[in-house]
């Protein structure tokens, strides 16, 4: 099971809670998966998880899996919908949100049912001004379902006001997983459902799964991670170097901002933010990044930032535990230096 379904359970808790409804999982799969993943669903927060258990659904396809889950989700009637924003989670969701007629927020970033949660994420993560803030409809109990518009230049609030149910997918990474509790585990209500799947109903059939050989980044499992930005633009090769160096003392990662992407630094796959990886390491440095909201938005709930820039008021500066006000390039060798000092004493 990945991680993001624990944190979809996780803020589906959340959301529960507000609403004063109940948590259901669905899980779809070959025989056996009811037993070997309801308990943990229950875990992280599901009150009742219902189970599709098929050989047809051993492997995903798109045919089989949109039947069921549609099927399933018009005889129960859910109020929301939540898929987690993986690849198949990505073609999945857009096919059921078809068939059902409802909308689709894709790649949330960020979910409310409650105005007055909703109201403080704005005033913590928006530039609206408090009055437009104050206006909220206190009495909008829709889903509120943000994500990144404009390719990221925007964040983007929709609702689903006339449709039911509605439908999120929500970005690995950006929610926070819960507290793992054995007593929720066993007390989870599991529920195997009746559905009907045929091999007439599957128009494609997956004859080999191919492990993509190139090794990508994992920023979002790392605990340590290093991150560049435009600062590092009058000596962009220096700048990478300095930052594998720190990031490999501790055994993390590198990532970049935005701009350092854009330019052509660093593969897409070490973008942090709102439009790249949410990460929530031990340490975050941050070197030579501004700290626009939408980078911001993807590393502020790190446990520790440290953040290297030669602008005093660089907005880095308001989420960083520690911050350091001068040049990367001559700021970076001294930590460097006296990191591996202190491993030898």
């Amino acid at each position: 099971m990945q991680p993001t379904v624990l944190e979809l359970i996780s803020e589906a808790r959340k959301l529960a809670d507000d609403m004063g409804t109940e948590v259901c999982g669905l899980l779809l799969g070959g025989k056996g998966v009811g037993e070997k993943m309801a308990k943990e669903l229950g875990a992280y927060g599901a009150d009742k998880v219902l189970v599709c258990e098929s050989d047809l659904l051993e492997t995903y396809t798109t045919d089989a899996y949109a039947k069921v889950l549609c099927d399933t989700v018009m005889a129960k009637k859910p109020e929301i919908l939540l898929i987690a924003a993986t690849n198949i989670g990505r073609d999945l969701g857009p096919r059921c949100a078809a068939r059902l007629h409802t909308g689709l927020t894709a790649d949330c970033t960020h979910l409310d049912v409650d105005v007055e949660k909703y109201a403080a994420f704005l005033q913590e993560a928006s530039t609206l001004p408090q009055a437009q803030i104050d206006a909220l409809n206190r009495e909008d109990r829709n889903l509120k379902m943000t994500r990144p518009a404009f390719g990221g230049h925007l964040m983007a609030t929709i609702i689903c006001p006339r449709f039911r149910p509605q439908m999120a997918t929500v970005r690995p990474g950006v929610l926070k997983k819960g507290e793992y509790n054995e007593a929720k585990a066993n007390a989870v209500v599991v529920e195997p459902v009746a559905f009907e799947l045929s091999e007439a109903d599957i128009k494609t059939k997956v004859l080999e799964v191919v492990k993509e050989a190139k090794e990508l980044v994992d920023l979002t499992g790392a605990e340590v991670v290093v991150s560049v930005g435009r600062g590092i633009s009058k000596d962009v090769e220096t700048g990478i170097k300095l930052a594998e160096e720190l990031a490999g003392l501790f055994g993390g990662v590198v990532g970049g901002s935005r701009a350092a992407i854009d330019s052509g630094w660093l593969s897409a796959d070490h973008q942090v933010g709102q439009t790249g990886k949410t990460v929530h390491p031990k340490l975050y440095v941050a070197l030579g990044i501004s700290g626009a909201i939408q980078h911001k938005a993807g590393m502020q709930d790190s446990e520790c930032i440290v953040a290297v820039n030669k602008s005093d008021s660089a907005p880095i500066f308001d989420v960083a535990d520690y911050g350091i006000c001068g040049d990367l390039f001559k700021v970076v060798p001294m930590m460097i230096d006296a990191i591996k000092a202190a491993k030898e004493s």
